[in-house]
């Protein structure tokens, strides 16, 4: 290839925006990239990780050769094989343990590193292959699962607002989420709203760069939004203002939630949360009178004990107000829901019914009926909670352990062979994003490095190695993507590839639910029968988190620890990119004034953080952007590369939410010391 030419793209990072990009390629060399301008979310922009995409294509310690283990499970130490070795030797290893123990000895754990439809864990890339050899089969439930499942109590879809409808909102309340850090492109149009009159109000138990540019800061207790949900709820029927038109016509089970509201004055909640009673009320008036109100509230808030209850409640506001009438107004978690893609992981592959293992629940599940891990776009080790007892789990002699990588992760030491993964600029794929309504293409701009494959092509080569005789196995990207695509009406490969994007199929403004609600009443569920039948409140309310509920209780550990998402990593990727590092000023935790006197901690200093489950070691720092009594352990730091070998994970315990076996990131008990 000579010559200049643009090649569009998408990234394809777990991050609700989704950017179109565009590479700059010069003789066959990427020389330049930047997010596309024409994308009406995009707007030209990257965030300050994936404006070093090219340098981390061609980092140093990329991995460029299959490798297979010379040393300790552990040791990191690897000798470069040939790719019909690597293939051979995992034939063989496959073969045997599906012969002595059957298919579901196999667990391939498939993380969210690419949210491709092609290559990544959107359309469950590699699936078809599991399934002839009847694997287990892998619940990715680790992001997003509690939340989902709550919205879907009340509204039958996870799906709501179009993240671009916040220009029009009047209210803005940004619940849990830190907008400028994660997912930055819809601040855009929340300055459009500011401009017009918009009031913004950040609900966030760290006051975050979001708070910081928020016209109004709650610094909530962790785990007790829902209470807050009732609260201004409570509000909302002092000022008589619920929309007694809409709650006739369309929603479910209103007497019975309205007498849940009633039992969340002001004054109760401002014990809950911490809050004072009298923001609480500023606010619920402010709710009362203010259409249409927009809530963004993302993956963090749901990552406690009562995560799905929380979301499911928050859902139940725009029901109450009427906001679901008006562009603007509502609540926006997720957009998947709106993607109507062809997914077809083909299922019906599978010889007989298989076992299921819980993504959140690795360290437990990776037992002695497991023979065999296969992890692709996924980096356990680092970021799934129970840290040390996953590598212990990883240590064991007979478990035969595969890594697709592109980075010397600490997962990757653990492996018995290592793959070489293409980045995103090195293969196909097709993209949609959770915190928009667009479909992307992302057209290969170069040749992959050294001898890496994408996802699919890997499997390919495998199955044929194997001599598996299943068609479907052997489907191109460009026949996959023409498979997705059969949903999707308007919207063609050959337009994706030419154009780079599409707006999905919907109005524009869009405004959800217009036609009633998917749920069983067609209505907004107050009230639902399904939750009731799974075990749960059959009425929307507030589920405490295990350290709201324990608040208090612990003397041995007596602080509470959240993880939120760091500015300069994106899960554990970048953790290893020398500039990101420099800019993430290592591993650090926050701590206010109040709780680190007591302990003689101070500013700077090297501390370990601390539970039953584990210790990390981070460098304090000394901050009123926590409350009394909460700590804040930013993710994103490699274990191997931290003080000590570990990061936060290490302390966070594998419990599961009160929906979809959630993970619980940020609901748990530590204590720090200085060292």
């Amino acid at each position: 290839m000579t010559g200049e030419l643009r090649v569009l793209g998408a990234c394809p990072l777990d991050c609700p925006d989704t950017c179109s990009w565009e590479v700059t390629v010069r003789d066959g060399e990427a020389v330049g990239l930047r997010g596309n301008k024409d994308h009406p979310y995009t707007r030209g922009a990257l965030c300050v990780k994936v404006n070093r995409y090219l340098e981390h294509t061609r980092a140093a310690d990329r991995i460029l050769h299959p490798m297979k283990r010379v040393g300790p499970k552990g040791s990191g130490r690897f000798e470069r094989i040939t790719w019909d070795e690597a293939l051979s030797t995992i034939s063989d290893r496959l073969t045997e343990i599906v012969g002595e123990h059957g298919g579901e000895a196999i667990w391939p754990y498939q993380g969210t590193g690419t949210l491709g439809y092609i290559q990544g864990e959107s359309g469950e890339a590699g699936r078809r292959f599991w399934n002839v050899l009847g694997a287990s089969r892998h619940d990715l439930n680790i992001c997003a699962r509690a939340g989902n499942d709550g919205l879907r109590y009340t509204n039958g879809t996870p799906g709501g607002m179009d993240p671009e409808t916040f220009a029009l909102s009047r209210l803005i309340l940004l619940w849990g989420t830190n907008t400028l850090t994660s997912g930055h492109h819809l601040w855009k149009f929340i300055q459009d709203a500011k401009a017009a009159g918009a009031h913004v109000v950040a609900i966030d138990p760290i006051r975050t760069r979001t708070a910081d540019q928020a016209d109004e800061h709650l610094p909530i207790r962790p785990g007790t939004d829902a209470a807050l949900a009732l609260g201004l709820l409570h509000v909302v029927l002092e000022e008589g203002a619920e929309d007694r038109d809409y709650l006739e016509n369309h929603t479910h089970g209103w007497d019975e939630f309205k007498a849940e509201i009633l039992k969340y004055p002001p004054s109760r909640v401002a014990d809950i949360t911490g809050l004072p009673e009298a923001g609480i009320r500023a606010l619920g008036v402010r709710l009362a009178h203010t259409r249409p109100t927009g809530i963004r509230a993302t993956m963090g808030i749901q990552r406690h004990e009562g995560g799905g209850s929380a979301m499911r409640t928050i859902a139940c506001i725009p029901g109450v107000t009427g906001d679901w009438r008006h562009p603007g107004g509502g609540v926006a978690y997720s957009t998947s829901a709106h993607v109507r893609l062809a997914v077809n992981p083909r299922y019906d592959l599978l010889p007989k019914p298989v076992r299921t293992l819980t993504m959140t629940r690795l360290a437990d599940g990776l037992d002695e009926s497991v023979k065999c891990l296969w992890v692709y776009a996924a980096n356990p080790l680092g970021s799934t909670s129970d840290q040390n007892r996953i590598r212990e789990a990883m240590s064991r002699d007979d478990l035969f352990t595969v890594v697709m990588e592109q980075f010397p992760t600490d997962t990757v030491d653990y492996a018995d062979i290592v793959l070489p993964a293409t980045m995103q600029t090195e293969h196909a794929d097709l993209h949609a994003g959770y915190g928009h309504m667009y479909l992307m293409w992302n057209e290969p701009a170069v040749e992959p490095a050294g001898e890496s494959l994408s996802t699919t092509e890997t499997f390919r080569r495998l199955a044929r190695h194997m001599g598996l005789t299943e068609p479907s196995l052997y489907d191109s990207d460009l026949e996959l993507a023409e498979q997705l695509l059969t949903g999707t009406p308007g919207i063609t490969l050959d337009r994706l590839r030419k154009e780079g994007w599409a707006r999905l199929d919907v109005p524009d403004p869009f405004v959800p639910f217009t036609d009633g609600f998917p749920t069983p009443s067609g209505r907004l569920e107050f009230v639902s029968e399904r939750a009731e039948a799974a075990g749960l409140p059959r009425v929307a309310g507030y589920v405490p988190s295990y350290t709201a509920r324990t608040a208090g209780a612990s003397r041995e550990y007596p602080l509470t620890m959240i993880t939120p998402a760091s500015h300069t990593f994106l899960n554990t990727t970048f953790g290893n990119n020398p500039e990101l590092q420099r800019r993430s000023k290592g591993p650090k935790v926050l701590v206010n004034a109040a709780d680190a006197a007591p302990r003689g901690l101070a500013e700077g200093q090297l501390a370990r953080v601390f539970n039953g489950n584990g210790e990390f070691r981070a460098y304090v720092e000394i901050s009123d952007r926590v409350r009394p009594g909460v700590v804040a352990a930013p993710k994103g730091h490699w274990p191997k590369l931290s003080p000590g070998g570990a990061n936060p994970n290490a302390a966070v315990d594998e419990r599961d939410a009160d929906m979809g076996r959630g993970a619980v990131y940020h609901d748990n008990l530590v204590e720090i010391a200085a060292i």
